[in-house]
C-alpha cells in the first residue's frame, strides 16, 4: 500500500509533477517570446525570466526537513505555483506604463530567491529558516514581488482572463501564507523570527 508522504517523495510522482511543470512553462514563455517578436515590450522578456527562475528553482529545491501533508496545504501550493503561468499577453491594457512595476517586481523577486537559495518550496515545508537579505524586511517577500509584478502584468495585459487569474493568485497566495506559517510556526526558530520580523508582505502595513 502507498502512503501519502511514500508517494509525495516517490521520484515517479516528483516526474510527473516536473513534466507537467516544464510543459505549462514552455506554452507560456512561447506566448510571450511570440508577442515579444510583435511588440519588442521588454516587460515581456522580463515576466518569462520571473516564471524561469520558479521553474529552475523547482527543480533545485533541497528536500524538506518537515512537509504539511495535508491535501489543502498541497492544493493551494500547487495551485498558486502554476497559476501564473495562465497569464496571456493582451492587445491592450488600462496602464501601459506599469510595465514598471514588473520590472521593479522582478528585481525584488531576484534578490528575495537569492536570500532564499534552495529553500524554496511549493508547498508548506521547513527546509532551512531564512532570516538574512529580504527576510530581515518581511517574512515572505518573494510572494510580495509576485503581487507587483502580477499587478503590472494586468496593468499593462489587460483582459478578462488575466483580471480573474490575478484576483486567484491573490486569494491562494493569501491562504498559502496562513498555513506554511501554520506549520514552519511548529518550529520554536521561526516562531521567534516571527516576533523579530513582524510583517508578511508589506513593512508597517501587514
Amino acid at each position: 500500500m502507498i502512503t501519502l508522504p511514500g508517494l509525495l517523495y516517490s521520484k515517479r510522482f516528483n516526474l510527473y509533477v516536473g513534466a507537467v511543470f516544464s510543459l505549462v512553462w514552455w506554452m507560456f514563455s512561447y506566448a510571450h517570446l511570440t508577442r515579444f517578436q510583435q511588440t519588442h515590450d521588454v516587460a515581456l522578456i522580463v515576466v518569462v525570466f520571473s516564471e524561469t527562475l520558479t521553474a529552475v528553482l523547482f527543480f533545485v529545491r533541497s528536500s524538506p526537513k518537515t512537509i504539511s501533508l495535508a491535501p489543502g496545504d498541497w492544493l493551494i501550493g500547487v495551485a498558486g505555483s502554476y497559476l501564473p503561468m495562465l497569464f496571456r499577453p493582451a492587445p491592450w491594457g488600462v496602464m501601459p506604463a506599469a510595465s514598471m512595476l514588473v520590472l521593479i517586481g522582478t528585481a525584488l523577486q531576484i534578490v528575495g530567491l537569492l536570500s532564499l537559495n534552495r529553500s524554496f518550496a511549493i508547498v508548506a515545508a521547513k527546509r532551512e529558516i531564512k532570516t538574512s537579505g529580504m527576510y530581515r524586511l518581511v517574512r515572505h517577500p518573494i510572494y510580495a514581488s509576485y503581487f507587483l509584478v502580477f499587478a503590472g502584468y494586468v496593468l499593462q495585459n489587460t483582459s478578462p482572463a488575466n483580471a480573474l487569474v490575478y484576483a486567484l493568485l491573490l486569494l491562494l497566495l493569501l491562504t498559502r501564507i496562513v498555513r506554511e506559517e501554520r506549520h514552519l510556526a511548529l518550529d520554536p526558530a521561526y516562531r521567534e523570527y516571527m516576533l523579530t520580523v513582524r510583517y508578511r508582505l508589506i513593512p508597517f502595513v501587514y
